[in-house]
């Protein structure tokens, strides 16, 4: 167990309640606590169940089997949180605009602004498509399905989100079927096949340089996904 410093204007749990992610698996909340518990997914398949929280202007990392975790682990570990929370962003010029306008001005006060995402960009890209055309009910099942049935399973009730490899070596039949993700199964499947054999590299999508409509049509392309869930996406990627 460790802590990691965090910005003067940070807000973790702002930051938690962001966006709806939190209410998805593997994301889990101690409301009482002020808690998020997640996945975290590391090199040579490696799963890591960490509860974060916030203490004394530090984020508190909590990791099971912490004495399995290797100074390497730990730096992989410390940087998808980092990257989660976006700790290492810099929202001030922002503030600056935000501050011009009086119905926004409480939002540097309370250190809100950042949104929270997945550990990885293939995640979020699943999550976005599962809200698609539907109710938010809809899309929690869907995605405690995916959890459940293609993640690994962790302890207890904790599974870890499905790789593009788990999803896309199963049958449309199945998505359909025992996912219920409907029309949205035949993208899914595209989209974990072009990731597995190597056509598509979404994860770099977060550290491209590429212009803001450069980025949304490589977004676009991938089916399922519309304006909408591109425009949201983008908002992941800052």
């Amino acid at each position: 167990n460790f802590t990691l410093p965090l910005p003067r204007n940070f807000s973790f749990w702002s930051t938690v309640y962001s966006d709806g992610w939190c209410a998805l698996p593997p994301f889990n909340i101690d409301k009482e606590q002020k808690r998020l518990n997640v996945v975290v997914p590391a090199r040579h398949n490696s799963m890591y169940p960490v509860s974060l929280y916030e203490e004394k202007k530090r984020l508190v990392v909590l990791v099971e089997n912490s004495r399995q975790l290797t100074t390497a682990a730990r730096s992989e570990v410390t940087k998808t949180i980092s990257t989660m929370l976006r700790i290492d962003e810099s929202l001030e010029e922002f503030y600056v605009q935000a501050r011009k306008h009086p119905c926004y001005r409480w939002v540097s006060r309370r250190g809100a602004g950042r949104l929270l995402r997945s550990p990885t960009v293939f995640e979020d890209v699943v999550k976005m498509i599962c809200t698609t055309n539907c109710s938010w009910a809809l899309t929690e099942i869907m995605v405690a399905a995916l959890t459940t049935k293609l993640g690994v399973h962790i302890q207890g009730d904790v599974y870890s989100f499905p790789t593009p490899n788990a999803i896309a070596a199963q049958s449309e039949s199945f998505l359909r079927k025992e996912i219920r993700c409907g029309y949205r199964a035949p993208y899914l499947l595209e989209l974990s096949q072009r990731i597995t054999n190597g056509e598509l590299s979404i994860e770099q999508w977060r550290t491209s340089d590429a212009p803001t409509e450069e980025l949304f049509n490589e977004v676009r392309s991938v089916k399922g996904v519309g304006e909408y869930a591109a425009g949201n996406i983008l908002k992941l990627l800052g």
